[in-house]
């Protein structure tokens, strides 16, 4: 596995957003969320992501947690003042485990601070959270009655990721090989998020409890927003080709 250690790529304009996002996402992992039961599972069914809840557009009901058997209808919910919508928003600052959320926040600090550079404070700001709705829902639409709750900011770093590809394709990331092969090396930021984007088919494959989908996602969001950008940023051809005069 090629490991990133940074990227060779300096922004033009101070960074913000990003290192807020780094910021709440590590505070509510460790001011906010409960790292041990009974506390960390009530946590997460109470506050993330669960598919069943989107499909029904209610909380889940004690039926379907004691069964695991989604039903819309269900009496008697376990979290009544659950927003089931607002969840798709609160899951992507929840992480499932210190390596889950530090190696989240390390790829977000790489690939983050450029794409904010390039879209802004405010639109980045969006951009980030549409990815990470529409990587849940991705995740949603394959199991749409599930009732094991969601939770991280991959989705919307993998559109990150994704927009990265298409505005920074040359860019240089320092990267390593543990345990092969410690000594950094140089490779293009495209080589890099191919072979990453490549291998979430391979994890789909293996029956992981990796949101594979959801990653898969994000980056296609993060590549159609990335080639949008870039076609504003184009002047468009105003040349016109010789023509005769009277």
């Amino acid at each position: 596995m090629v490991l990133p250690i940074r990227d060779l790529n300096p922004t033009t304009h101070p960074i913000v957003v990003n290192w807020l996002l780094i910021a709440v996402c590590i505070g509510v992992f460790i001011v906010w969320q409960p790292q041990s039961d009974p506390g960390a599972t009530e946590f997460l069914f109470e506050r993330a992501t669960i598919p069943c809840e989107i499909t029904t557009l209610e909380p889940l009901s004690t039926d379907e947690l004691r069964t695991g058997v989604c039903e819309e209808g269900g009496a008697d919910q376990v979290f009544p003042d659950k927003s089931v919508l607002l969840s798709l928003i609160t899951s992507i600052f929840l992480h499932a485990g210190w390596f889950h959320l530090l190696s989240n926040m390390w790829i977000l600090w790489i690939f983050g601070n450029n794409i904010e550079d390039s879209y802004g404070h405010a639109p980045y700001l969006l951009f980030y959270l549409l990815a990470g709705v529409v990587a849940s829902l991705a995740h949603i639409l394959l199991r749409p009655e599930s009732i094991i709750p969601v939770v991280g900011a991959s989705g919307a770093i993998a559109g990150v990721m994704g927009s990265y590809l298409v505005l920074h394709p040359t860019a240089r990331v320092v990267s390593i090989i543990p345990p092969l092969f410690f000594f950094p090396f140089r490779v293009p930021a495209f080589l890099f998020l191919t072979l990453w984007f490549v291998g979430q088919f391979f994890i789909a494959g293996q029956g992981s409890n990796v949101a594979w989908e959801a990653h898969v996602a994000g980056f296609i969001v993060g590549v159609v927003a990335g080639l949008m950008y870039r076609a504003r940023q184009d002047p468009p051809n105003t040349h016109e080709h010789p023509g005769y005069s009277y």
